[in-house]
């Protein structure tokens, strides 16, 4: 008969296998189970089986022989007995029901365990006293060893063993030696070693660690596709159990996967396989590139556990259970786990977990260990330095915005200077509902229909295609993404400035953000300007900054001013009349790092705004100027200097005060401190001819070139060096931090004159031979009588 069913179709099968499957799965699990379930009562009833012997007391030697006896007389009553034949049915039956119930006849007496369970309640004590077997003092009691019960078709049946009684005697006639002899070999104590022999060993099992390391790093970064699992053994070695060597061997192993993973990772992000990519087929050497990053990637994630597991346990003072490490070697873990992290954070910004690591890092920043702090510190100044794109410093300065508002102001003020060394020079400065607006295409649809055919538009559209990929491929960002980064960074770090000022002026971050407001004042939104003027001037007219402070809120200002702020009609006279007040209050000795602040903000105010200023104003400032310069060390001499070059250089009739005739009306007012009304036309430079005769070589030229009136061509000109530089860099060239002089002082030699060295060249012959006698003769000392000499010449 031809069979009429239809093949199923591959679909069909792969479904009905599944459901299969599924079922064979099923009927697995439920025979697992009933398996256990039936394991599980059998352990139950050997249990109740043990727990019965236990409960049971052992037959004394003399029962087995009654028990003999007993046997032999039911023996003979069997032989006696009639037999079975001859008894009527009824007798029968009664007999069996007899032998069902545990009557007396049927009970035997020599056995003591209790036949009938459920009248044990009803059993009197002297009966149950008198179940007991007596034994005799003599007899010693016999200890049992309780075996593994045996099963068979009655049931279980217990199994003991007697346990043997050693000889006393005989025990008491060994050697005492003999016995401490078996007591040291069951013990088997430790070796006792000096301390040389511990180093040694120490030293050894070192050695072996650091080999075992090199050798798994150097395969790993040979053929990192193929032994990508060896990972796991170099990182199984970060919990170290060797107490002796255990701290040095997690701190090599930590440097070591750190290392390894800077050479190993790749340039791109690896991201995780979606579902159908998982079920897509694909060649073998895509498969093993997979594999290699989803291993990577997991390692690389246990590791930076690990890192802030160490961490972790050295804030809280936590001590493993194993007790390992001690608490002070924990410092030491978590000061080498924070430079693994920081050299991560700078070596791979563009790999898996660099948030995770940045929420790590800022935190530490503000710890109470210096060292701690300064490494994570100098590891994102240098990630600000090497960020080009933006996007590791957008994420660092969001975690330090959260970071400082968290801890309501109270955080070290470097936590915000490092916001000095990000990487941006310009940014959207109209950001509003244009920019936040999605940007409109260069042709919209319909100008495209109306303006192109239809050959045009295809055209037009592969040529946008082959861009945006062109744009991958060279992994490029655009100049408008960068800004829109650059942008929202300062915003942020504007924000945190801002709240700062506004909340808290009195707190220690107060001068970190006035300098950070100073760097990047001219990128602030012109809403803002007038609002920051008024809050710089009320911070200075407080009294409560110091002299450094205030000079922060001055450059800020006139940043403002000189950059945006050209548009606004605001007169900063009252910064130019603080400034003018600041200058003789300002360090002359060897921590001079704010004369660099005064000629940041001499630059901005006169030379920037040259048409702003007033000529008293630029006399009064070149006057005090020259004044300061002779009290200060050389390199901000040099600075200001170089200042005064720019004055005489920039505005006209500067040279009024290389006359020394006064011109026009009052003298001149040094301790008023206002610029313009203190008659600085009627003074003279005089100070320069003291600066002539200064001890360092390029003061002198500088002093020679502003006297001869500070040309530029001629004699009195100065060197190319010192001419084309500014006076900020003259400053910092000439820096004398060390207190040596710089540049260092030429060794002069001495000009000796002409030595004879024989000098009787010079004397006679007859001469030098009575010098000689003299000199070898012995001077005798005569006592002095002054009386007879007064006599002599009285007589005289």
């Amino acid at each position: 008969r031809k069979n009429t069913k239809r093949v199923p179709s591959f679909r069909k099968l792969l479904r009905t296998s599944q459901i299969k499957l599924d079922n064979k799965l099923k009927n697995k699990q439920f025979k697992q189970k009933s398996a256990a379930k039936k394991y599980r009562k059998e352990q139950k009833k050997l249990r109740e089986a043990v727990r019965d012997a236990i409960s049971r007391k052992p037959f004394p030697l003399e029962e087995s022989k009654k028990k003999q006896v007993a046997r032999k007389w039911e023996e003979k009553e069997e032989e006696d007995a009639l037999p079975l034949d001859m008894m009527d049915e009824d007798d029968l039956k009664l007999m069996e029901d007899l032998a069902q119930r545990a009557s007396f006849l049927t009970r035997d007496l020599s056995s003591n365990e209790p036949v009938h369970v459920k009248k044990r309640k009803h059993e009197s004590v002297i009966e149950k006293y008198e179940k007991v077997p007596r034994r005799l003092q003599t007899e010693p009691e016999k200890e049992l060893i309780h075996l593994l019960p045996i099963k068979d078709k009655s049931g279980i049946i217990p199994q003991a063993v007697e346990k043997p009684v050693l000889n006393v005697a005989h025990d008491e006639e060994e050697d005492p030696e003999d016995m401490e002899e078996a007591e040291d070999f069951n013990e088997e104590p430790l070796p006792d070693l000096t301390p040389e022999e511990m180093a040694a060993q120490r030293r050894q099992k070192l050695q072996e660690r650091k080999v075992h390391i090199a050798a798994l790093a150097s395969a790993i970064l040979s053929e990192p596709d193929s032994n990508i699992k060896k990972l796991k053994e170099l990182r199984a070695m970060l919990m170290e159990q060797d107490p002796n060597v255990a701290v040095i061997v997690r701190k090599l192993v930590m440097v070591s996967l750190m290392e390894i993973f800077k050479d190993i990772a790749p340039s791109y992000k690896i991201r995780p396989l979606t579902e159908a990519e998982k079920a897509t087929k694909v060649k073998k050497e895509t498969q093993k590139l997979r594999e290699f990053e989803e291993g990577l990637v997991s390692q690389y994630k246990f590791y930076l556990e690990n890192l802030e597991q160490t961490i972790k346990d050295w804030k809280q003072r936590k001590l493993k259970k194993s007790n390992v490490i001690s608490l002070k070697a924990y410092k030491g873990l978590a000061e080498v786990a924070v430079k693994c992290l920081c050299e991560l954070l700078v070596a791979l910004p563009h790999f898996n977990f660099h948030n995770n690591i940045i929420v790590l890092i800022v935190p530490l920043m503000n710890d109470p260990s210096k060292m701690i702090s300064e490494l994570c510190v100098e590891a994102v100044k240098k990630l600000f330095k090497q960020d080009k794109l933006g996007y590791a410093s957008l994420g660092v300065v969001k975690v330090i915005s959260g970071l400082v508002r968290g801890r309501n102001y109270d955080v070290r003020p470097e936590v915000l200077k490092v916001f000095l060394h990000l990487r941006i020079k310009e940014v959207e400065l109209q950001k509003d509902s244009e920019d936040i607006a999605p940007k409109k295409k260069f042709m919209t649809y319909k100008e495209k229909r109306k303006n192109l055919s239809r050959m045009q538009r295809k055209w037009k559209k592969a040529e946008e295609k082959l861009e945006r990929e062109l744009l991958e491929a060279e992994a490029s960002e655009s100049k408008e993404k960068k800004l829109k980064l650059h942008t929202e960074t300062l915003n942020i770090v504007f924000v945190t400035y801002f709240r700062i000022l506004k909340k808290a002026q009195k707190s220690p971050l107060l001068p970190a953000v006035l300098e950070g407001l100073a760097k990047f004042a001219h990128l602030i939104n012109v809403e803002f300007f007038d609002d920051l003027l008024i809050v710089l001037h009320s911070l200075i007219a407080s009294g409560d900054l110091s002299y450094r402070e205030s000079l922060h809120c001055i450059l800020s200002a006139f940043h403002i001013l000189s950059g945006q702020g050209d548009v606004l009609n605001i007169d900063p006279m009252k910064f130019y009349t603080h400034l003018y007040k600041t200058l003789f209050s300002l360090h002359a000795g060897g921590t001079n790092e704010d004369i660099g602040i005064v000629l940041q903000c001499l630059d901005v105010m006169f030379a920037k705004r040259r048409k702003k200023v007033s000529q008293q104003r630029a006399l009064a400032f070149l006057k005090r100027l020259s004044i300061l310069a002779l009290h200060v060390l050389p390199d901000s001499s040099i600075g200001i200097l170089a200042t005064n070059r720019v004055f005489m250089q920039t505005f006209p009739r500067m040279d009024l005060l290389l006359d020394n005739e006064s011109q026009g009306s009052g003298v001149y007012l040094p301790e008023l401190d206002e610029p313009e009304h203190c008659n600085a036309q009627n003074t003279a430079l005089w100070e320069l001819h003291l600066l002539q005769r200064h001890y360092h070589p390029t003061v002198q030229k500088f002093a020679s070139h502003l006297i001869a009136g500070a040309p530029t061509e001629g004699s009195g000109v100065l060197p190319l060096d010192l001419s084309q530089r500014s006076a900020t860099e003259l400053f910092e060239a000439y820096c004398m931090k060390g207190m040596t002089f710089n540049p260092p002082v030429a060794s002069v030699t001495p000009r000796r004159k002409d030595t004879f060295p024989q000098m009787d060249s010079f004397v006679d012959e007859e001469l030098n031979k009575q010098l000689q006698q003299h000199i070898t003769e012995t001077v005798v000392h005569k006592p002095l009588d002054f009386a007879k000499h007064l006599k002599e010449s009285s007589l005289a």
